[in-house]
């Protein structure tokens, strides 16, 4: 770390002739010396400004002073959420990897999106009893995507980011945090533009490869609102060799099955949000690499902590509590996903001819995860992935054909009803036990209310004349 104070470097003093001739600022190539925040270049000439900034404009050092400043004036939570926002927008407005922007909605893109969560909804009646949950169907740019699903974003990492805050403040002495109150300011401050960067820049990158607003198994947008993204649906339909029609609707099949699923299922928000927390509790911050980070930390070079964040500072704890965790959490992601696997696919195998292909498709796809989802693993340490989708889609298929679709999404009652991991396991055994559980219950209910009504039928008196 510099010998100045809070690890601030400043330019050294040159002479007015460096022994060679040159004035001050015209040697390595008429470069001024290496400046603190990493800008240089040609031109510096005999500018104070130049020299240490190269070439830069005096706009962009009037922009490069004024995010330094924000960095180190944010004394809001453990993210710069307004950071995050800004990024994310500014990532989606240059557009993904193969050259796709971003573009508003159409009145004719509103329209069809509009239609298809109409049919949608339509042809899943058929194929659940849990009634419609979209009170409205809307087409969202990539940039409205941003603005809708940012306050869930901060629900899920703030807990872990909050973890990080703290450890930043205990690498350093006990002796030397009651004398580094500036720096440990400084420190949370930088650390919450660091995050709100990288949280910003994923978000931005997932705007561009999202469809819907529940593409990883939570709701991520507002109650019963089905969003679709037009742009992402056109850039995911070409080279399958299907009409785009088809796609629209499968895809329109999809965000209205969570709809229905978060809408009428009350505790599975919480449940799943619940079970993220919980995993995130056991998350532990690689202190030694931070303290590396730290004891290096120039606040003039704020890339040092973007770059431990990118190489994951967390690690799960290998203890029976946060295996439990993970295995739940990851239960739960494949219970919603294989029930909207199992239940779309009844519900459009009879109508698209493509419906086969298009299921394999999105399987795949979520399966995989892009970069954006792996840009999440790392900085909050957690895969928002159903690894077991496949299992819990052919465990709610069963169901619903030793049960119907009623007894299926009965199942949905209460949480303690849910198959477990275990069951994930063997879900014909699953289907085989439950189905003979329902069965004694109905010819129990049934039982009764026939003897019910053998009673009432019984002429008034009859019963006594039998004792």
């Amino acid at each position: 770390m510099s010998d100045t104070p809070f690890g601030f470097s400043l330019p050294p003093e040159e002479p007015e002739n460096g022994g060679d001739g040159k004035k001050k600022g015209e040697g390595q190539g008429g470069q001024g010396p290496a400046n603190p925040f990493g800008f240089g270049g040609p031109g510096a000439g005999d500018n104070p400004f130049a020299a240490m900034f190269g070439s830069m404009n005096p706009g962009d050092l009037g922009a490069a002073f004024q995010q330094l400043g924000q960095m180190l004036s944010y004394e809001g939570g453990p993210v710069n959420w307004d950071m995050a926002k800004d990024i994310a927008r500014k990532t989606v407005a240059q557009g993904t990897a193969d050259g796709t922007k971003d573009a508003s909605v159409t009145s004719g893109e509103r329209a069809a999106v509009e239609e298809a969560v109409r049919l949608a909804d339509l042809w899943l009646d058929g194929a659940t009893s849990l009634p419609s949950g979209s009170g409205t169907a809307v087409a969202w740019s990539r940039a409205e995507w941003v603005e809708a699903t940012l306050p869930v974003w901060k629900e899920l990492v703030d807990p872990v980011a909050e973890r990080v805050g703290a450890a930043m403040g205990g690498v350093l002495p006990e002796e030397m945090q009651a004398m580094a109150g500036p720096l440990l300011g400084m420190m949370r401050s930088m650390g919450g533009a660091m995050f709100g960067t990288q949280i910003g820049q994923a978000v931005g990158v997932l705007a561009g490869e999202v469809v819907g607003s529940t593409d990883i198994g939570l709701p991520l947008g507002p109650a019963g609102k089905a969003a679709l993204l037009p742009v992402n649906i056109a850039a995911l339909g070409e080279g399958l060799g299907v009409p785009l029609d088809e796609v629209r609707l499968y895809l329109a099949l999809r965000e209205a099955a969570h709809q229905r699923l978060f809408a009428h299922v009350p505790w599975l928000r919480s449940h799943l949000f619940g079970a993220v927390e919980g995993y995130a509790r056991g998350i532990k911050v690689d202190t030694a690499k931070l303290e590396d980070v730290v004891g290096q930390l120039d606040p003039t070079h704020p890339e040092q902590l973007q770059e431990a964040l990118q190489q994951g500072m967390f690690q799960p704890e290998d203890s029976p509590e946060q295996k439990a965790a993970l295995a739940r959490l990851e239960t739960a992601l494949a219970l919603v996903e294989g029930w909207v696997d199992a239940v779309v696919h009844a519900a459009a195998a009879p109508h698209l001819p493509s419906a086969g292909a298009l299921r394999e498709t999105l399987r795949r796809r979520r399966a995989s995860g892009g970069p954006a989802e792996q840009t999440f693993a790392t900085l909050i340490g957690l895969e928002l992935r159903p690894r077991r989708l496949r299992d819990a889609s052919r465990l709610w298929a069963s169901l619903a054909d030793a049960r119907g679709p009623e007894g299926r999404d009965a199942l949905w009652e209460h949480p303690d009803m849910l198959p477990t991991a275990a069951d994930l396991d063997d879900p014909d055994g699953f289907v085989h036990r439950e189905h003979l559980d329902f069965s004694e219950i109905d010819k129990m209910l049934g039982e009764a209310a026939k003897g019910g009504q053998e009673r009432k039928d019984e002429p008034e008196g009859e019963g006594d004349d039998k004792k």
